[in-house]
């Protein structure tokens, strides 16, 4: 099962072909089923600038094509419908929306205060359910999910701490749900099927708890064909993280809850939240704790997940590393989604087959970091004649640094996924081996592809040696640094929290200098607050707006960036997160021999995410 998540490929409200290829490729991959992502039902609905909206006739030629795409290869489809309430992240034109809600009661994490829906309002909005379930029946739609989780509009009317109205939606908080639900099922056949999804416990103080939701759930569950389960809010920064948990939470840790729920009612229940592998899938089955597995990450990271699962073949699935870069957190700056290990996904249009090479060429691909592994795999896929060389003993460039950061480990993943894809496509794999004019001249490559990565940055810093300077390289390649530390975070990224998080598991006494004004911004919103929660707990003292400026008699110098202001610290040790430089003197020197394409950190220092997508594209474009 793939959950509804909202992939930002349609721009004007309405499904478009993107959108279609999206769900298309997962359908032939073998998913069961496919719940596309929230449709609004009411123009108050629109939390973001690019919903989808089931508010008009004129939606349902739309919704109609992708129901047929995805049923011709033999997947069941299903829309939620959807009211966020006062969960408003952003509006179209800039403007703060109205919000709606059963009471004025604010929202902590988009700082919303709404306005108290009236006895009308709740009626437009019961009748829109209503009619956007017709329409997706219209459409061809096998069924529609209504979204109750994550502190959204219904689950706003469940939550005593939430609706503190006296009239009979306050004195019955079930009665919202049950209107909408009753009203869906007079508008569809019989055969039309409604789910509801839940969240089993927001995880937040004043958001809903356990017990609250399984008597809501046990109360409702004989109106719903299914409840599918995850827990978490969107009202606060720390319920949200659950949303689409980052790589720090184990593996299918949501299934107790789900499995909670399965004890108290009669209907399926389906569960989603980190389950990344079918061998995790099929535990919690086996366990009882729910009928079916959303498995939506692990189906944007690989779409012929199920089939290659159903087949036997487990080593060659893509498995999601829950980086959460790519996929959410392209979502939460308005761009499609994507994948970094994967970036044909939300590129299906363009990247959705390869095709074959015009002409066998023979190609050297130099650095097996993310981008030469990527350019190797793809190209040779294509039908070329590819060898990498890498001049360590191990493939991975910089991931292997990466995953050896505390709750970073699975980060490791895109090596091992990226090496079989190597495997599988027949690259040549030279390891140990650096890469010289004279042996690309011996070659006689008709291309080499240039992923020679980077290697930390050190400025020239005025220092007298008091205090040890260090990069994070360093450290991670076993350092020692004194017991008092100071990290200079320039990217903002998770490098610099990561190394500071292992230094204090190493009894050092760290503080965090960035020259951000926020810890890990660079990051997605949720693996930034489960970062910021971590090092809270750890007791890591964070200075924001400072950067490095030197060293002088066993003092740090910072330098406020917007005052200018001087800032003094104490510190045994300054370890060096101040970004990559790129590695790149072999460009220039086989310029003249053949045709030479640069990419990934040896173009220009970034993240993986750029080093795999430029990979794909030099592969393509051979």
């Amino acid at each position: 099962m793939s959950t509804g998540h909202d992939t930002t490929l349609p721009t004007d409200g309405t499904v478009n072909e993107a959108l279609i290829a999206y769900h298309r490729a997962r359908a032939k991959g073998g998913v069961g089923l496919i719940v596309t992502q929230v449709a609004g039902v009411h123009e108050t609905a629109r939390y973001t600038s690019h919903l989808l909206m089931a508010t008009d006739d004129s939606c349902i030629a739309g919704y109609r094509a992708l129901a047929d795409a995805v049923h011709a290869e033999g997947a069941a489809i299903i829309s939620q419908l959807f009211h966020p309430g006062r969960e408003i992240m952003e509006s179209a034109d800039g403007l703060l929306a109205v919000a709606w809600a059963p009471s004025v009661v604010p929202n902590e994490r988009f700082h919303v205060m709404p306005r108290a829906l009236d006895a009308a309002m709740i009626a437009q909005i019961v009748a829109g359910y209503a009619a956007a379930a017709r329409r997706m029946a219209e459409a061809g739609f096998d069924g529609v999910e209504y979204v109750a989780s994550h502190g959204y509009l219904p689950a706003q009317f469940l939550n005593p701490r939430v609706n503190l109205r006296t009239d009979d939606w306050g004195q019955d908080r079930t009665k919202f749900l049950r209107d909408c639900i009753t009203a869906m099922r007079a508008a569809v056949p019989d055969d039309f099927i409604i789910g509801m999804r839940i969240s089993a416990d927001e995880r937040e103080e004043e958001g809903l708890q356990a017990a609250e939701m399984e008597a809501a759930a046990r109360d409702l569950s004989s109106l719903l064909d299914y409840l599918n389960v995850t827990v978490g809010t969107s009202a606060t920064m720390g319920g949200a993280v659950h949303i689409v948990p980052p790589m720090a939470y184990a593996a299918g840790y949501m299934a107790e809850a789900a499995g909670r729920i399965k004890r108290a009612v009669d209907c399926p229940v389906f569960v989603a939240g980190r389950i990344n592998q079918p061998q995790v899938a099929e535990e919690i089955l086996a366990a009882g704790h729910a009928d079916m597995c959303g498995m939506t990450r692990a189906l944007i990271a690989d779409p012929d997940m199920p089939a290659k699962a159903q087949t036997g073949r487990f080593d060659d699935i893509r498995a999601c590393i829950g980086c959460n870069q790519a996929c959410i957190g392209h979502f939460h700056r308005g761009l499609p989604i994507s994948c970094i290990q994967h970036p044909e996904t939300g590129r299906e249009l363009r990247y959705g087959t390869y095709c074959p090479a015009e002409r066998r060429k023979k190609i050297m691909v130099v650095g097996g970091g993310p981008a030469g592994m990527k350019a190797a795999a793809v190209a040779a896929a294509r039908g070329h004649d590819v060898t990498l060389y890498d001049a360590n003993a191990q493939l991975g460039g910089q991931a292997r640094l990466a995953q050896l950061l505390p709750r970073r480990a699975e980060f490791g993943g895109i090596i091992t996924n990226l090496a079989r894809e190597m495997e599988l496509a027949q690259v040549r794999v030279l390891r140990g081996i650096r890469v010289t004019r004279d042996l690309v001249q011996q070659e006689a490559p008709d291309a080499v592809v240039v992923a020679t990565g980077a290697v930390p940055y050190v400025p020239d810093l005025p220092q007298d040696g008091s205090v040890q300077m260090l990069t994070a390289w360093d450290v991670l390649q076993g350092a020692k640094t004194g017991p008092r530390v100071l990290v200079a975070d320039w990217r903002a990224d998770w490098v610099g929290p990561g190394i500071a998080e292992a230094l204090v598991q190493q009894g050092c006494n760290v503080q965090l200098a960035l020259t951000a004004p926020m810890l890990a911004g660079q990051l997605p919103l949720y693996v930034r607050d489960d970062i910021a929660a971590r090092l809270h707990g750890l007791g890591v003292t964070i200075t924001p707006y400072a950067r490095l400026y030197g060293v002088s008699e066993g003092t740090v110098y910072l330098q406020h960036t917007t005052s200018g202001a001087a800032i003094e610290a104490e510190a045994d040790t300054v370890v060096l997160c101040l970004g990559h430089r790129p590695v790149d003197e072999l460009s220039a020197q086989i310029a003249d021999l053949t045709e030479v394409i640069t990419i990934g950190d040896a173009m220009a220092p970034r993240t993986a995410e750029e080093a795999v997508y430029e990979g794909l594209k030099a592969a393509v474009a051979m």
